[in-house]
């Protein structure tokens, strides 16, 4: 009877997931990253080949092993692109917790392989390296404190968040691994930043990190090598620094040629830290300035799209995740063209690297799982939550 008076209203069909994922997710993002990973192959197949000699192994061999953890990154991220920011949430806590315990026992279980950095579980077949899962983990549980912070009556999320930070850092200063403390402190104040932190303090703490870095100047052999290397104002053609920036003047516009480089014959770290001056030499500037351009595509779309993010969590964990991504990839090419001193860290998705690639593979997803589009609340919501 009621049916009759009323009508009725048909019972809503929910979306399926693939097709409601594919319509919400960011495509330029997620084509960028398709187009990395495969330039990362092509450069693997110069790159790498040298290495695979050196060690007596298939001439491909580094290249079939990039192309496996590249599969499961993708993978990865595909999977981890389809959660909600609650779910990306719970996943960013628990990789933090695994991988600073993972951490912790570095200076026990790590090794070096002969780097001067302990940096690496080795099993055998593999090494993982923590640092590098450790970077989205505690990017997601800076912005779930700071966003808790807001909150009525919520915790005292900066300070905690603080506290972390400097844990995080001391433990990695300690292998040493200079590099990814300098990405953790930034990933920090990024999100401290836009969570509202003031200038004042912003100050203070870049001048804490400066006094930290004299210190370890001052203490630390490895720490001051780089910087006095980098410091000099000759450059030794014989160091990584000086075959990469060689490598770079040779390729010009156009590069030398594809398979005619020779850089990566004499760069030890050809297909990982230095593999832009591999690009570089044999494809030119060109393919340098569309690897760039792949990294403002990803860095610029994700940013653009948390705009209208309304949820203080989601704007905060996409913001960091976004930045220290581009960061990274700064920091590589930064080091090749000799703007910063060696740090000893991969290009994401572009290096040969399985802990590199996953872990870059795990971040993207949770970047594209935040920027997905979604129902925003009312602005009044955010103001009511602050008060």
């Amino acid at each position: 009877m009621t049916e009759m008076v009323y009508g009725s209203n048909p019972a809503r069909v929910a979306e399926p997931v693939i097709p409601r994922w594919w319509r919400t997710i960011d495509k330029w993002t997620l084509t960028s990253v398709f187009i990395l990973f495969g330039i990362g192959l092509l450069l693997g197949l110069a790159a790498s080949v040298p290495l695979a000699t050196r060690n007596d192994l298939e001439p491909f061999y580094y290249v079939q092993r990039q192309a496996v953890f590249g599969v499961v990154a993708l993978v990865a991220m595909l999977g981890v692109s389809m959660m909600t920011p609650d779910m990306v949430r719970r996943l960013g806590v628990l990789g933090f917790a695994v991988a600073l315990l993972a951490l912790m026992l570095l200076p026990l279980f790590g090794t070096d392989y002969g780097k001067g950095a302990v940096r690496w579980f080795s099993f055998g077949f593999a090494s993982v390296q923590p640092s590098e899962f450790l970077k989205p983990g505690f990017v997601i549980v800076v912005a779930w404190l700071i966003a808790a912070s807001q909150d009525l009556a919520g915790p005292p999320g900066k300070t905690v968040s603080f506290a972390l930070t400097v844990l995080v850092v001391g433990f990695l200063a300690m292998q040493p691994d200079f590099g990814q403390s300098a990405l953790i402190l930034f990933a920090w104040g990024v999100i401290y930043f836009v969570g509202g932190a003031p200038m004042l303090l912003i100050g203070v703490v870049s001048g804490l990190v400066g006094a930290v870095g004299l210190f370890f100047y001052e203490t630390s052999e490895h720490f001051a090598r780089r910087i006095d290397g980098f410091l000099s104002p000759e450059v030794d053609p014989r160091t990584q620094l000086g075959y990469a920036a060689n490598a770079i003047q040779e390729g010009g516009f156009f590069g030398v040629g594809v398979g005619e480089g020779q850089v990566k014959w004499s760069l030890p770290d050809a297909h990982t830290d230095f593999i832009i001056a591999v690009a570089a030499e044999e494809y030119g500037l060109i393919l340098v300035l569309v690897i760039i351009a792949l990294y403002g595509v990803i860095v610029v779309r994700s940013l653009w799209r948390l705009l209208p993010e309304r949820e203080p969590f989601a704007r905060l964990a996409g913001a960091g995740l976004a930045t220290i991504f581009g960061a990274q990839a700064m920091i590589n090419m930064a080091v090749a063209v000799r703007l910063l001193p060696a740090k000893g860290m991969t290009l994401p998705f572009v290096s040969y690297g399985g802990s590199s690639v996953i872990a870059a593979g795990i971040t993207m997803g949770m970047l594209l799982a935040l920027t997905r589009e979604r129902p925003q609340g009312q602005m009044s919501d955010v103001f009511r939550r602050g008060r």
